[in-house]
């Protein structure tokens, strides 16, 4: 009995690191490839579902297309009704592995072919680099998954002459709701619905269970696979938490659609002697599990707004809609994380200008709130920049750099608003409070520019324009601070008074040249992402980094 329980496990184990060892190696092949994808193909839901489909079937793992997409949404790439057309098709995709297992790995004694491919991948990886490497890792990974199912037949050919399932009845209706409630228990022990349908498929072939226990188990198993995306979302944004949500949803309705409808359906199925003679129970349970996920697709399609409405009351934000950006899912891909922090920083900038205008143009001053919202952003944007992992891709990571350098300046700029009260001094001397207005001019016509972020020709614009500005403040200051002085005379000003109008003007300088400088950086960035844009990623072990120009920093 050791023996087997020692076999099961190390079946289990195998099948599991080689699936992850294949699912990984796919990911880091597939790169930037994601992104393109999922912003191309998810336009409708039936295109979005086809996209959660076909990456599912080239990662092979639904659970890596689910914590993408959710990563997605969270960096406004995706909109959640987006996101629940890719999760339907992500759980269509994912029963491939089924009828790979089912026509592939318990139909034919593989674990002599796994073994040379194993050595093969292992080997590509050890002599190749950059994505022949990678290939390698995912060769290698797909041997193990199918010797670790050769060493689950054994394990499960021993187990059905020493332990008689037929206790796990299915008589009553009880009795197949146990039979459920154990596959959801296996697949959470598992940590995955793969492992456990493997495992039910590999079980079945050798007798150790019936059809009819087969596919009660197949149902559970593909309800106990939430529990994965619900644990990868804990403490994450509420984008995230309603992206799996709505997985959890798909799930359940395709349980109970499969229960009541397609399980009487496929047991019938099995009685009936076809043109190809009895159809094998091993290819049956593969198919069921495609039919009951793609017959929850047809259910949930046509209706994917209406649930999107349902899962926003059921999970209400009750935080600033930006910070919902910032989702640690995103930390699995930093590529996305960091667009995700791109969006907040822009979005924090867009929010200071706004301060700005009200109080230059319109002489309303910030209240706390606003300001102290403004902190909220911008210490979660700290937070969450530093936990964002070092990426070997290249652009990522000059992609980060640019933006902690732009950080710097939200800092900075935020620390100029604690004196933003001056302002009420400069719009009492036309002449100073010119300069204000042609500032803020300045701003107002790239306004709309910077939030979009990757304009170059206008991040020039914006460059150009400001260091006119402050070339002509540098070149007038002491004329500036003469008329200051005439002024505060011929108003009969006390000194006090005057110094605190210098002080103004000198504020306003300090703001103009910090803006300046953002306005170097926000060029450099808007210049990497064009960059990015028009040439492939690059892998840092492929090609030597490029250490960006750190000149401007202050």
């Amino acid at each position: 009995m050791y023996q087997i329980i020692a076999q099961f496990c190390g079946g289990v184990g195998i099948f599991l690191i080689g699936m992850t060892l294949m699912t990984d190696s796919l990911k880091a092949l597939a790169g930037g490839t994601l992104k393109s994808w999922l912003t191309r193909f998810t336009r409708t839901p039936l295109k979005a579902a086809g996209s959660g489909l076909g990456l599912t079937l080239i990662m092979h793992s639904s659970t890596a297309t689910i914590l993408a997409t959710i990563g997605f949404v969270s960096a406004g790439v995706l909109n959640f009704s987006q996101a629940i057309g890719v999760v339907i098709g992500a759980n269509i995709g994912t029963t491939s592995t089924g009828w790979l297992v089912a026509l592939l790995g318990v139909k034919f004694s593989i674990g002599t072919i796994a073994l040379p491919i194993i050595g093969l991948g292992a080997i590509m990886k050890l002599l190749l680099k950059g994505k022949a490497g990678l290939l390698g890792f995912a060769l290698a990974g797909f041997g193990l998954m199918f010797y670790g199912i050769d060493l689950l037949q054994v394990a499960m050919a021993g187990v059905a002459t020493q332990v008689d399932f037929s206790v796990f009845g299915y008589a009553t209706l009880w009795a197949q709701l146990i039979l459920v409630l154990i596959g959801v228990i296996m697949t959470v022990l598992l940590q995955s619905s793969t492992a456990a349908i493997t495992t039910t498929l590999a079980a079945l072939a050798t007798g150790a269970i019936d059809l009819h226990q087969s596919l009660l188990l197949v149902i559970g198993q593909n309800v106990g696979a939430v529990s994965i995306i619900l644990l990868s979302v804990v403490g994450a944004s509420m984008n995230a938490k309603r992206t799996a949500v709505a997985n959890v949803f798909f799930n359940l309705v395709c349980a109970v659609l499969a229960f009541v409808i397609l399980l009487p359906l496929f047991l019938w199925w099995a009685t009936v002697d076809t043109a190809w003679g009895h159809i094998d129970d091993v290819i049956l349970v593969a198919a069921f599990h495609t039919a009951f996920s793609s017959f929850g697709a047809l259910f949930f399609l046509p209706f994917i707004q209406q649930l999107q409405h349902v899962i926003v009351r059921l999970l209400p934000s009750h935080e600033p809609e930006i910070l919902s950006y910032l989702d640690q899912a995103s930390f699995s891909v930093p590529g996305l994380a960091i667009s995700s922090a791109q969006h907040v920083i822009y979005a924090a900038l867009g929010q200071i200008f706004e301060l700005l205008h009200d109080a230059l143009q319109n002489g309303h001053l910030p209240s706390q709130s606003q300001l102290q919202q403004l902190d909220d952003i911008i210490q979660q944007l700290e937070t969450y920049l530093d936990k964002i992992p070092v990426s070997d891709n290249l652009n990522d990571r000059q992609r980060l750099i640019a933006l902690l350098r732009i950080m710097v300046y939200v800092r900075v700029l935020r620390n100029d608003l604690e004196q933003i009260n001056r302002v009420v001094l400069l719009r009492t001397m036309p002449f100073i409070h010119q300069v204000a207005l042609d500032y803020m001019y300045i701003l107002d016509s790239h306004y709309k520019v910077i939030q979009q972020f990757n304009s170059i020709e206008k991040m020039q614009s914006l460059q150009i324009e400001l260091k006119n500005l402050k070339t002509w403040q540098s070149q007038h200051r002491d004329e500036l601070r003469q008329k200051i002085m005439d002024y505060a005379g011929t108003h009969q000003l006390s000194a006090a008074t005057s110094l605190e109008l210098l002080a103004a003007q000198r504020w306003l300088e300090r703001l103009i040249a910090h803006s300046q400088r953002l306005a170097n950086v926000l060029d450099e960035n808007a210049n990497i992402l064009k960059q990015e844009a028009i040439e492939p990623s690059t892998d840092v072990n492929t090609q030597d980094p490029v250490v960006p120009d750190m000149s401007q920093q202050p």
